[in-house]
């Protein structure tokens, strides 16, 4: 008996598919589940315009992945741990930690197992790929000690941050109490 599985059977066949399966085995088993359908004239019909239907779903939802993938490309995440003297972790970082770390800076939660790495047991720099449909996205991991994280974060902020007041002290013009009338200030006290 031909039928037209509404639901993936194993060994048989994938949603959609129309399949030629024993009598007994559609009357009994795949009908009254609601497994699969009689593959009549109508029911093919019905069947073509699903597909169709499916296509354009499966189009957005595509479209939508590569998004978040533009998204999260490139990305860079700092990680402050514990390390011996030889550079290794005490502990590690894991895709848990790599997919909560992203979900705070980006606001995007992806599944963990689409961040294809082993755990992170060193210091240092790693790029990591990103599983996603047709593009791999790669996020940036940088390992630091805890101690050495406030500095690099600084030092990362600090070149857009200063860039920012030199442009409004370029347009306003020379301040007054600048370096120029400091050394004055301190020969005098010196005094």
């Amino acid at each position: 008996m031909k039928v037209i599985l509404t639901q993936d059977v194993y060994k048989h066949g994938v949603t959609g598919e129309v399949v030629n399966v024993s009598d007994g085995f559609a009357r009994n088993w795949l009908i009254p589940k609601k497994m699969a359908i009689p593959a009549t004239q109508a029911n093919l019909q019905q069947l073509s315009d699903l597909r169709a239907q499916a296509a354009a779903n499966r189009a957005a939802y595509n479209e939508k992945v590569n998004e978040a993938a533009r998204q999260i490309d490139g990305v860079e995440l700092v990680f402050g741990m514990k390390a011996g003297s030889n550079n290794k972790l005490y502990g590690s970082i894991t895709s848990q930690m790599i997919k909560d770390a992203l979900l705070k800076k980006t606001g995007l939660d992806i599944n963990r197992r689409r961040i294809s790495e082993r755990p992170i047991r060193e210091l240092g720099r790693y790029d990591i790929p990103v599983r996603m449909g047709e593009v791999s996205p790669t996020i940036h991991v940088v390992v630091l000690r805890e101690e050495e994280v406030g500095p690099y974060l600084a030092a990362q902020a600090g070149p857009q941050a200063e860039a920012a007041p030199a442009e409004t002290a370029a347009e306003s013009g020379p301040a007054e109490g600048t370096a120029e009338s400091a050394p004055a200030e301190t020969a005098e006290t010196a005094e």
